[in-house]
């Protein structure tokens, strides 16, 4: 087996001197991996060798596509180990985060599409009530779209990134991935095993690069799924609309959790501290701000702050890490800067707080209370491992603090009233509401997963979540003609007045105010 930064030329050639990127380790902060920044050229390249291909792909129809996808679910299982490894090393996860968020979801995804393509993408027939389409088959088909771009965020290389890959793939398409330039190298390694698993050449390509290759790929595809932060998404949006390319967006999250007054409290500290620190903190659906109910509000804050100090944060092997490195640099800024602000602004730091020493991009699990919405902490994204805890009078307020927000991607609400908790989570702006539970929606692949407000546009999972992929055709067909309808040519005022009282008959009966 090629070691990753062989892999890497392998895939894909030689590139021009000095447009090479390199790629770190974010535990220890050095070099592993360098991948070529891909040109215009070069992506414009791909998409040639990629449509080409696709009509072969996409004749193999669900069945056979369905065959390569299931051994690739095989595969991802029996390499595990290896791409664990090679997740980790772009994105100093821990095993742990790296099996649950990644391995669990790719392989669950490439089963799913390979079972559900065929029931989503199945001809739909529709029945007309209008009267000229009477005796008609009349059906609804979705089409592959014929080339998909993808381009994906640095947190979860496989899972957000490789992961919308699947879906379009088993729709028939062919697809490029622009992952992220700081975590390139999974994708690299699964394009690897689709090849090993029988997956045409070209049908599937990655293009390494930084921005301008993701613009470059907006510009050659006939669909782009992005996933990252708002403010790039509305780029590639503005970019898209240049050649009236459809766009779907999963984009920034504030995601809040509610803990009612008569909430299990211990089930909802250890699910505010899991999923607030899961994965660095670096998750969309994260955990990133905490409203409780005043009575309760001091019983879970203790619950919470002992839970945070017990967390053990490294880079080791299996079992003996909980909280991993932060992957993007830049990222790390941005933690401390809202750290700083709620500091400045009135807010006590319970655990953590600071940056990691040494090598490496590390910030402490931080548990912030005293916070409030003049805090960057509880307004803005930020997307690292922190807790801020806020006490509220009431359900009522912390509603309308948890819809204080552009955001709404998810939300979670924690009571034993499962009635009144999940009215509560019918109120919030969010896209997804777990009642008891945190992000655990996203496992449910048959539900839609997408964002209200600034979150995106458009789901993935579900039909949805495929269908994004095709172009729905409208299919007509006549079985039994005469050789000319009543309303055609030539127009004469004794049909036309019986056109018109059939109208009246048919839609002329409705209630009037």
């Amino acid at each position: 087996m090629a070691s990753v930064e062989e892999q890497v030329v392998e895939t894909n050639g030689s590139a021009p001197e000095g447009s090479q990127i390199p790629v770190e380790n974010p535990a220890t902060g050095q070099v592993i991996a360098h991948v070529p920044d891909m040109g215009a050229d070069e992506v414009k390249e791909m998409a040639r060798k990629a449509r080409a291909v696709q009509p072969a792909w996409e004749a193999l129809g669900f069945e056979g596509r369905g065959r390569i996808l299931k051994r690739m679910q095989k595969w991802v299982l029996d390499n595990r180990d290896e791409i664990i490894a090679v997740i980790r090393s772009e994105t100093g996860k821990t095993y742990e985060d790296a099996q649950l968020a990644e391995i669990s979801y790719g392989a669950a995804a490439f089963g799913f599409w390979a079972d559900n393509a065929p029931v989503y993408l199945a001809d739909e027939k529709v029945k007309s009530a209008n009267v000229l389409v009477k005796g008609k088959k009349l059906i609804t088909r979705y089409k592959p779209l014929g080339l998909v771009g993808v381009i994906g965020p640095w947190n979860y290389p496989l899972t957000n990134s490789f992961g919308d890959c699947i879906p379009a793939l088993a729709a028939g398409n062919a697809v490029i991935l622009k992952p992220s330039e700081v975590t390139p190298l999974t994708s690299l390694k699964l394009l690897e095993g689709l090849r090993e698993c029988g997956v045409p050449e070209h049908v599937f390509q990655v293009a390494t690069g930084r921005g301008g290759t993701g613009a470059a790929l907006t510009d050659e595809v006939d669909m782009i799924m992005f996933t990252g932060s708002t403010a790039t998404g509305k780029k590639v949006m503005q970019r898209a609309a240049e050649t009236l390319t459809p766009v779907s967006l999963e984009l920034g999250g504030k995601d809040p959790l509610i803990v009612l007054a008569d909430a299990d409290l211990e089930r909802a500290a250890n699910s505010a501290i899991y999923w607030g620190m899961f994965n660095g903190g670096q998750t969309c659906i994260s955990v990133e701000r905490v409203y409780v109910e005043e009575p309760v509000y001091d019983a879970f804050v203790a619950k919470v702050t002992e839970k945070a100090r017990a967390l053990r944060q490294g880079s080791g092997e299996m079992g003996t890490a909980d909280v991993g490195s932060m992957t993007f640099p830049p990222q790390v800024d941005i933690v401390e800067r809202h750290v700083e602000d709620a500091k400045a602004k009135g807010a006590k730091v319970l655990v953590g707080g600071k940056r990691g020493s040494g090598a490496g991009y590390w910030f402490e699990p931080t548990v912030l209370v005293d916070v409030d919405h003049t805090m960057e902490c509880m307004t803005e994204e930020t997307f690292g491992p922190t807790l801020p805890i806020m006490k509220v009078s009431d359900a009522e307020e912390a509603i309308r603090l948890a819809n204080d927000s552009p955001y709404g991607l998810g939300a979670s609400v924690y009571g034993k009233d499962v009635h009144r908790a999940e009215a509560v989570g019918r109120r919030l702006e969010s896209g997804a509401v777990c009642i008891n539970d945190s992000l655990v929606n996203y496992t449910a692949l048959e539900l839609p997963m997408g964002g209200a407000k600034a979150s995106g546009l458009g789901t993935r999972h579900g039909a949805g979540g495929i269908r994004k992929y095709c172009q729905q055709q409208a299919i007509v067909v006549t079985r039994f003609a005469m050789k000319k309808e009543l309303y055609m040519y030539p127009y004469n005022s004794r049909v036309t007045k019986l056109l018109g009282k059939t109208f009246n008959l048919l839609y002329g009966r409705g209630k009037r105010d």
